[in-house]
């Protein structure tokens, strides 16, 4: 099967991350408005966060060692997807799913290379629980991409 699909995926969910950061941080500067900026309160609020963690500041470290393991685990995870699905025989799902965290982690990556740290800016709560983490558009493909590659890997049960 053609591994288009997973370039165009990537490239897209960085494509879109990368946009997506530079308009709310640059553009809109979300890090100059107090309380961030409500998009659908409280449901979705941009908020300014730098992450030197993994998804959703866990780990957090303020080394520029530690910014530079991230970045190598990132790179490894992302060359790790890449021969999984070279190994098995991925459908167009796995390829996209794939796609997605690969584009999503590269995203992370570049943050970490320019700013040494991940811009972040969405912040979500509902229901009377006030969600107290921000996250990026590349931490959603990240996870999902994962979450798919896992629940859609190809093997049937035994």
């Amino acid at each position: 099967m053609g591994y288009r699909l997973l370039i165009w995926a990537g490239l897209a969910a960085f494509v879109i991350d990368q946009v997506s950061k530079y308009l709310v941080v640059h553009v809109m500067r979300v890090a100059d408005q107090l309380g961030g900026i409500d998009v659908l309160p409280p449901l979705l609020v941009f908020k300014y966060g730098q992450n030197r963690g993994i998804n959703f500041g866990l780990f957090q470290g303020d080394s520029d060692a530690s910014r530079w393991i991230l970045i190598g685990v990132s790179i490894a995870i992302c060359i790790a997807v890449v021969i999984w699905l070279r190994r098995s025989t991925p459908t167009k799902f796995m390829l996209i799913c794939g796609g997605l965290l690969i584009g999503g982690a590269l995203g992370n990556v570049v943050d970490r290379v320019l700013y040494g740290f991940v811009l972040d800016f969405l912040n979500m709560s509902c229901c009377g629980i006030n969600n107290p983490f921000v996250f990026n558009l590349a931490d959603v493909f990240i996870f999902a991409g994962a979450i798919g590659l896992v629940l859609f890997d190809g093997k049937k049960p035994s």
